[in-house]
């Protein structure tokens, strides 16, 4: 990759995006990476799976080059929501394996297709639905990106663990200790600015 290919340059961000967001399950229980960790469900699992979904589309049937993947969770009449979590049936291996399957997909529509290719977006609003290559992937790196940082956060409430990737956690220096004396720290200056003494 180099400074003058823009187009390379978004893809390598949405595979580190990709891989961020893989890592987040890794040393997991079936459990764990299915457990819903907000008021609204978030897991871990739900969001690979919803970010493989969407990929298959963006790359797919926005630029006319649909994978035949069977996406059920999409289809009418579909349970609302049914992208963002995995059913019993569906196993960890097998929604990994559908995000490479998109990666792949992916892949070879960005190889293909010049930045400036003109696709639809058959999901936004009539007025905006013609991109081009150059914009889906910039949304893609953006969406990825968002729902790795959900990870990030879903990872850490389940086993503390935190960082921005395996070969770099981008995290200071500090065991356990110097973490419980830093939150407590952030908790009284919050409670301090907030009129809670």
């Amino acid at each position: 990759m180099t400074r003058s290919d823009p187009k390379a340059e978004l893809h390598h961000y949405l595979q580190t995006a990709r891989e961020a967001l893989l890592w987040k399950l890794d040393g997991l229980s079936e459990y764990d990476v299915r457990r819903p960790m907000t008021p609204t469900g978030t897991n871990l699992l739900g969001l690979v799976k919803h970010v493989a979904s969407v990929e298959f589309g963006y790359f797919g049937e926005t630029f006319d080059r649909p994978s035949g993947e069977p996406l059920p969770w999409f289809e009418e009449g579909a349970e609302p929501n049914a992208d963002m979590w995995a059913t019993a049936d569906e196993s960890r291996e097998q929604i990994i394996a559908l995000y490479h399957r998109a990666w792949a997909h992916a892949d070879a529509t960005i190889e293909a297709l010049a930045l400036d290719a003109v696709g639809h977006v058959p999901w936004w609003q009539p007025e905006r639905r013609e991109v081009t290559l150059h914009r889906v992937l910039a949304h893609m790196v953006a969406e990825t990106q968002r729902h790795a940082g959900h990870a990030d956060v879903v990872r850490e409430m389940i086993d503390g663990a935190a960082g921005l990737r395996a070969d770099n956690d981008n995290m200071p220096p500090g065991d356990r200790a110097w973490w419980e004396t830093y939150r407590n720290r952030l908790e009284q200056t919050a409670r301090e600015a907030g009129g809670h003494q």
